[in-house]
Order: structure tokens, then C-alpha cells, then sequence
């Protein structure tokens, strides 16, 4: 009874960890040769986290698509654990938005032993093997920072004297954080007038954002020009902490942030974000038919983008009523 008893609690535990307490999300029942998915989402950390998976759920919905879907709550861990469970479902497609680049070698060869292929969304993985997975269909993060860049030279031309920025990275490790950085870099460097002063991570949140800019704030005083950070929920957590140290942001401190949410688009109706570069989360459909190509045998390209643009104030409250995320 007792060895009864303790298999019985292992399956279950092995079940609930597969499902990760979502089941498929989507609502209605699969359909007869519905197509099973497993997607492992990084985690709800920001307004375009919640906004993306959001737009995989409606898109992989019954009848057509099974879907068992897991929030890696940020973990590494918590991801390959969900991927091997998938594999051991015998799922028809694995999909994840990875936490970070590596160390995905060993469990997506698992998958590939196990004929799964694998989609990325979102973000990149460096693997030996790039075999190891189909597709990656997400933005283009070097020029992402690139734009961020190319607003800030813009809008600092005609204007002489060192041009001190503070950066509020993502998640240590992330493809999106390393990426960003690299871009922005890349554009700044070719100017010495701008210096990157104090870069820290803030983990995407607003909370960590706030936090890390108060450091900031601290250690600098009021010799900060720019605030670049990696994504939008940063950057009104840190105009919390400007406005509670007396400043004014998006004046005293000019801001430029990515993604495009509407939390940045209200900012910068108010006049406290100068630019936000757009980073498109609804990426459900695109990946609902990349799906049903890899189920299917088609070939699929190795690298799918979507289209994205930059706003500034002066575009802020025209486009807000157009915001879907």
C-alpha cells in the first residue's frame, strides 16, 4: 500500500508540474487530430509579457490546437523542467520564449530524440547546434537599441557638452537585455559626447526599476541627462523614483524606453517619457501558422520578424486610442 500510495503521489506531482497549475488557457475542448502544444512562457513581468501571452493563447485555442501552457515565473529551472514534460507528454510542437540564451543544449536535443520540433519565440538561444530548433519568430533587439539610440542622437543634436546616461538593463543573461545594449552601444560609441555612467539590471520590472534607479539617483545626484532602459515598465518605475527626487522626467531627464506599451504611451502624453520604441508582443497568429507548417512537414524560415516602429511625444496621444497592448 505504502509503494501504491507513492507512485500514485509521484504521477501526480508529474502531472501538476506539467501543467504548471494553467492548463491549456484557451478555454472549449480540443477537437479530434488536434494539434498539441506545449509553450513555456518566461514569466508575467511587464505589460507586454501579459500582452504576448495573451495573443498565444487566442491563437492556439480549441478546437484546432491542445494547448498546455507553463509560466516559468523567470527560472531557467522552471523551463526545462516544463520542456521535459512536454517531451515525456509526447506533445506534436514544443514552443518557448527562453529566459535566458544558454544552456538549452541538452533538453532540446532530448527533443529532437524525441521528434519535437522545437519553435522560439520572442527570444534567441545560443546552441551549438542550431539544428535543434525550426524557427525563431520575434524582433529584432540589436535594432531595437539601435532606434533607441539613433531618437537620442537626434534629439541631443545641436546640443554641445558630455551627454551622461544611465541604463536600466533586463534580465541578466536574456537575449533582449544583451542585445539592446549591444545595439545602443553600438550607435552611441561613434559620438564621444555620450557616456554610459551607471547600467545595472532591473529584471524588466517596474518594482526593480524604480529600486535601481533610486541608486541611481543616489549616486549620480542630478548629473543624469538620459535614462535608457530595456523596456517600458522599467522606465515608469524609475519616473516614480525621478519625480520623488524632486525632478522632472521626460525635462530633466530625457527618457527613451522599448516596447510600445500603453503605460509608455500614457507617459509620454504627460510629458514624462520622451520616446518609446515599439517591440510588437502580438506574435499568436504568426506562430498559430508556423505551427501548423512544422506539424505538417513544411519548411518554415529560419528567422521570422515583425514590423515595428518608434513614438515620441508629439505622436503619443493620436496613437494611444490604436494601443491593443
Amino acid at each position: 500500500m505504502r509503494k501504491f500510495l507513492g507512485v500514485a503521489t509521484m504521477l501526480c506531482a508529474a502531472v501538476l508540474a506539467g501543467c504548471s497549475g494553467g492548463g491549456d488557457g484557451a478555454g472549449g475542448a480540443a477537437g479530434e487530430g488536434a494539434i498539441t502544444v506545449g509553450f513555456s512562457q518566461v514569466g508575467a513581468e511587464s505589460e507586454w509579457r501579459t500582452a504576448n501571452t495573451r495573443s498565444v493563447k487566442e491563437a492556439l485555442a480549441a478546437p484546432e490546437f491542445n494547448l498546455k501552457f507553463s509560466d516559468a515565473q523567470q527560472k531557467q529551472e522552471n523551463q526545462i523542467k516544463a520542456l521535459r514534460s512536454f517531451i515525456a507528454q509526447g506533445v506534436d510542437v514544443i514552443a518557448f520564449s527562453p529566459v535566458v540564451e544558454t544552456g538549452w543544449d541538452t533538453v532540446l536535443r532530448e527533443a529532437k530524440a524525441a521528434g519535437i520540433p522545437v519553435l522560439l519565440t520572442d527570444r534567441a538561444v545560443n546552441v551549438a547546434d542550431e539544428s535543434l530548433y525550426a524557427t525563431l519568430i520575434g524582433s529584432d533587439f540589436v535594432e531595437e537599441g539601435r532606434r533607441a539610440a539613433r531618437w537620442l542622437v537626434e534629439d541631443r543634436a545641436g546640443k554641445d557638452g558630455p551627454v551622461r546616461i544611465v541604463e536600466l538593463q533586463g534580465t541578466v543573461g536574456s537575449a533582449p537585455a544583451n542585445d539592446r545594449m549591444k545595439g545602443f552601444k553600438e550607435v552611441i560609441d561613434t559620438d564621444a559626447r555620450f557616456q554610459i555612467v551607471r547600467s545595472q539590471s532591473g529584471d524588466f520590472t517596474r518594482a526593480r526599476g524604480k529600486e535601481v534607479m533610486e541608486a541611481f539617483l543616489k549616486a549620480e545626484g542630478r548629473n543624469i541627462d538620459v535614462l535608457f532602459a530595456h523596456n517600458d515598465d522599467m522606465a515608469i518605475g524609475a519616473i516614480q523614483a525621478i519625480e520623488e527626487a524632486g525632478l522632472k522626467p521626460g525635462t530633466d531627464i530625457r527618457i527613451v524606453s522599448i516596447d510600445g506599451v500603453r503605460g509608455a504611451f500614457e507617459a509620454m502624453k504627460a510629458g514624462k517619457l520622451n520616446a518609446t520604441v515599439e517591440c510588437n508582443p502580438l506574435l499568436g497568429e504568426q506562430l498559430a501558422q508556423l505551427i501548423r507548417d512544422v506539424h505538417a512537414g513544411r519548411e518554415v524560415p529560419r528567422r521570422v520578424q515583425v514590423e515595428e516602429g518608434v513614438f515620441t511625444q508629439d505622436q503619443a496621444e493620436a496613437e494611444l486610442p490604436n494601443r491593443k497592448y
